[in-house]
Formats: C-alpha cells, structure tokens, sequence
C-alpha cells in the first residue's frame, strides 16, 4: 500500500462539472456470452476536484474510466467532457478533444524511449504543432521534482521518477481534466505516495480536476470523494475519504460476493 497522505485542505465549493455520465451501458458479446461491463451508470466529476474510482475485480471500474475519457466506446446512454457529447463526435474530433482537453496516465507509464523526460512531457504539444508556455511548463516541472533529469531518457529514471514525467505530460496542455488507470500499481509505496502527492497538489494549487482508477484504499485516501461500483453499477460513494473507512467499504463489498 501506499503510504498514507496528510489531513486534506478546506477546498472552496466546486465551480462547474468536468466530465459526466448518464445512464451510460457498455455491453460485450451476445446471447449467452453477453456481458453488461456498464449498467446505466451517472455520475459527474466536478471541476477542481480528485476522485477515486473503486470496486471489486472485474467491476466495471476501468471501463467507467475508458468509456468516459473517450478512450472507449459505449452501447448507451452519454458521456460528456464540460457540455461536449462524445457520442456525437467522429474519430477525428475524439483524437483532438483527448489530445487537447484531456490528460491521461497509465500504469504502465507508456513513455517514448528514445525521448529525453523534457521531449516526453512537451510530446502532446508537439504532435499538436504548438510550443510550450515556458512559465507553465517551468511550473509544471518544479511541482512535479524533474528540474534535475530533464535529460535523461526513460531507461535512465526510476519507476516513480518516469510516472512523475507522465504526470508532467498529462499537465502540459492544461487539460480540462485527468484520467489515472492505476497510475500508482507498478510503484514502491514511496514513489507512490510521491506521485499521489503530485496530483493532489495538482487540483490544489493548479485547478485540475483528476479523476483515478485505484483498488488501493490508501492512494483512494488522497482523494476528495471515492466512488464505489459494483457489478458496472455505481453503489456508493465516500466524501473525504480516509483509507480505514475505504478498507471496510471494501471488505464489506467482498463479503457480499461470498456469500451470493
């Protein structure tokens, strides 16, 4: 487990919504190899704020993610980034909305090798043509701890040093909002905590609005809400959030399926 974050700060009250769902389904195969991975799932994520999503395996949690981000499509219902309906946008128009008003970190990093840690972070800009803002990315850089390693390539960096350039990425272009896919699961507990403490510094004193995929009750505690699926649906949810608390939701999701 990571290790566990600070008391969280008052924060003022949420100024719009960053991303939404209503009534969103994502259903594979048919017949008797049908699977509902969504079942008319609504929720919205606020902007300016951190939210943990959790369940069981298999529970639907990083399709909720996929489906939302645009990464993935979905059999019904909508998903929205600020007043834009992704279902009514073709591939092209997806591909520039995930490009300039998304930012995404995966598990896996997913950074360019022959890159230094500089090229990677400023990537999204450059596929798009544009230059970096130096007083945001010099900002960006000192939040995240790269001043030093600007660079080195990937092969040269530490696991939690490589996460922080990804975190770095997915802030350059000034996303509307971030998307994490267990973006702690392949780090120690300390680089871990570190990369945490990134992105809830970034809603603090940046105004992002992040929202991560967790089955850890610890990295789920540095958010400022947790919500809970089950079965692709949305069953509860946790406001300041601590990881105590999180564990027994979580166990009590565990002892349900035991005993069904």
């Amino acid at each position: 487990m990571t290790a566990a974050p600070l008391a969280p700060h008052p924060h003022p009250a949420p100024t719009g919504i960053a991303a939404a769902t209503t009534d969103l389904s994502k259903v594979y195969g048919s017949g008797d190899t049908r699977v509902v991975a969504l079942d008319r799932v609504s929720i919205s994520f606020h902007e300016g704020r951190f939210t943990a999503i959790m369940g069981p395996s298999g529970c639907g949690k990083s399709t909720l993610m996929h489906c939302a981000a645009g990464l993935d499509s979905f059999s019904s219902g909508s998903a929205r980034i600020g007043t834009t309906e992704l279902g009514s946008l073709n591939d092209e128009q997806l591909t520039r909305l995930r490009r300039d008003r998304i930012g995404f970190i995966f598990q896996a990093f997913n950074l360019m090798p022959t890159l230094t840690a500089l090229e990677n972070i400023t990537l999204p800009l450059t596929i798009a043509g544009r230059k970096p803002d130096r007083q945001w990315l010099d900002h960006v850089v000192s939040l995240t701890g790269l001043s030093q390693r600007l660079g080195h390539r990937p092969g040269q960096l530490s696991g939690g040093q490589q996460q922080r350039v990804a975190v770095a990425r997915a802030l350059i272009a000034r996303p509307s909002i971030i998307f994490g896919d267990e973006p702690t699961g392949n780090l120690d507990s300390r680089a871990g905590a570190e990369v945490l403490g990134f992105l809830r510094d970034s809603v603090r004193e940046l105004g992002r609005t992040v929202v991560m995929v967790t089955h850890d009750p610890v990295a789920a505690a540095y958010a400022d809400r947790v919500v809970f699926l089950s079965d692709g649906r949305l069953v509860d949810e946790m406001v300041q959030p601590t990881a105590d608390r999180v564990l027994d939701r979580m166990k009590a999701f565990d002892a349900r399926s035991r005993t069904s």
